[in-house]
């Protein structure tokens, strides 16, 4: 009798056409799914994102079940759950007695090292296939990079319109023009109020799975209560057809906006389906794609939304096994400050902060701009370590998987590659979120005044940001119109600013609130 293929399935691969199982039968292939401790505990993921992915693998699960597999389920509280991928794995070969391994390549760098591992201590051999769930594989994006002076996201989504044809007219973009981003920086009218987002009621499953991590968890960072995400393809589905329908029209406009008490705006919170591999990315950009085509969302809300996904997130995946091991410890400014602890409370009295991290714990979500130009910006210019912030943002959010988060908070959003991924930092003070946001009107602290007890941080810790790092920053060019403004501010301006951004640092790192 021939032995069976073991075919580990890991949780942001929870798609029926992977790789490993388009190429295996369910005959012969022995599906095994683990949720273990060493994941769970890598970094203190949200107590939500913990019963999104669980919850998810385990309908998974008897979608494979219901298809004709033998699905081999390791749950957490399970007895004998040694704790790992690499021993559950052991474990499988052993109790089924498998010769072959056969798994579509991981979405993370250390998960790929440990399978490349197993090669060498397992009595079975180890079948990689790659991950075709994606436009863009990691070689044709080295082939793209390779003798590039910059590496930047705008020519790679061009390639990537030309090779999917989306909102392409031939040769030509669809309107003329690649981009729309310069209509999607609206503050919505007072009157307005985001479209409502579908939500879930938690079956069985998922109660289950929420009783486990409460009861497993009961301290770790996330509130549990209200869970209302997808947990299933087709659910999945069903509420990106809801976020066509009703939101996308007015996604555009607004998608960079920020208002109080209104965490998901005019989003289609689909980043975490499509990183679990409930949606896919191709089909999701056609479905959005046809509502433009039919006239009933505008063009520059679908062509941003499209972006987002065969350009932006396809990018951060190049620039991810581009730069790997290496990656995670880069840090261009050599900022060492600990991440301050309002991160994990949401206790301060910067409105803006306490309105994204006060979401981030109900829901675990916030949008692009919360993490980029609030709690992103905030590090930055505080001089938090990247490390701790990577860190913190892998834990925190629902759609967090290393290969996307990593690239988007260490490059994009503190700097730390020095350039590789963007090519000026993305810091601003605090009239930026004024601006995008009505946070500052009900803050203890004034959005006008630049320095004294009473202003906006922001505003002086951006300022000491640019005047500490001018050795990096001042001959860049996106830089030079700051530091014309700075060299021209009065003496008295300058050492007022950077009085209050000492004494504002020196508070935090004495833990008083701030």
């Amino acid at each position: 009798m021939t032995a069976p293929t073991l075919l580990p399935v890991f949780a942001d691969q929870l798609s029926h056409d992977l790789a490993s199982l388009k190429a295996s039968d369910p005959e012969t292939g022995i599906v095994l799914m683990m949720e273990v401790a060493a994941e769970a505990d890598q970094v203190p993921h949200h107590r939500k994102k913990l019963v999104f992915l669980f919850s998810a693998m385990r309908h998974f699960a008897e979608e494979l079940t219901a298809r004709g597999w033998r699905v081999d389920y390791v749950r957490l509280d399970a007895d004998g759950n040694s704790g790992s991928f690499e021993t559950e794995i052991a474990a499988a070969i052993a109790r089924h007695g498998c010769r072959h391994i056969r798994v579509t390549e991981p979405g993370e760098w250390r998960v790929l090292e440990m399978l490349r591992r197993l090669d060498d201590t397992l009595p079975a051999t180890v079948e990689i296939c790659g991950d075709d769930r994606f436009v863009c594989d990691a070689a044709t994006f080295r082939t793209w990079a390779n003798g590039r002076k910059t590496l930047r996201m705008e020519y790679f989504y061009r390639e990537r319109r030309r090779q999917t044809g989306l909102l392409m007219e031939g040769d030509d973009p669809v309107g003329g023009q690649w981009n729309y981003d310069a209509e999607n920086r609206k503050r919505p009218p007072k009157t307005w109020r985001p479209p409502a987002r579908r939500s879930v009621e938690p079956d069985a499953i998922t109660q289950e799975v929420l009783a486990m991590v409460a009861d497993r968890f009961p301290d770790r960072f996330g509130a549990l209560d209200g869970f209302d995400y997808a947990v299933t393809a087709d659910e999945a589905e069903a509420a990106l057809d809801h976020f066509i329908e009703h939101a996308l029209p007015s996604y555009g406009d607004y998608q960079d906006a920020m208002l109080n008490d209104e965490p998901f705006m005019a989003h289609a919170v689909t980043g975490l389906y499509l990183n679990a591999g409930l949606l896919s990315p191709l089909q999701t950009c056609r479905k959005v794609e046809a509502a433009w085509r039919r006239g009933t969302a505008p063009l520059n809300a679908v062509e941003g939304f499209i972006r987002q996904i065969i350009g932006w997130r396809e990018y951060v995946r190049g620039i991810y096994w581009l730069s790997m091991p290496g990656y995670l410890e880069k840090n261009y400014f050599d900022h060492r400050r600990a991440l301050p602890d309002f991160y994990w409370s949401g206790e301060t009295d910067m409105a803006c902060m306490a309105q994204s991290i006060g979401q981030t714990i109900q829901h675990a979500y916030a949008h692009h701009i919360q993490r980029l130009m609030v709690t992103g910006n905030f590090a930055m210019l505080a001089g938090v370590d990247p490390h701790q912030v990577h860190e913190w943002y892998l834990a925190v959010y629902a759609d967090a998987f290393e290969w996307v988060e990593a690239p988007n908070t260490l490059g994009m959003s503190q700097f730390a590659d020095g350039g590789l991924l963007g090519s000026k930092p993305y810091a601003a003070g605090g009239n930026y979120i004024n601006k995008m946001s009505n946070y500052c009107a009900g803050c203890r602290y004034k959005v006008k005044e630049k320095s004294g007890p009473d202003a906006c941080p922001f505003n002086y810790l951006y300022w000491d940001f640019l005047r500490r790092n001018r050795d990096t920053l001042g001959g860049n060019p996106r830089m030079a119109q700051m530091y014309r403004t700075w060299d021209r501010m009065a003496d008295e301006t300058k050492a007022a600013s950077q009085s209050s951004a000492a004494r504002f640092l020196e508070r935090l790192e004495a833990g008083e609130r701030i």
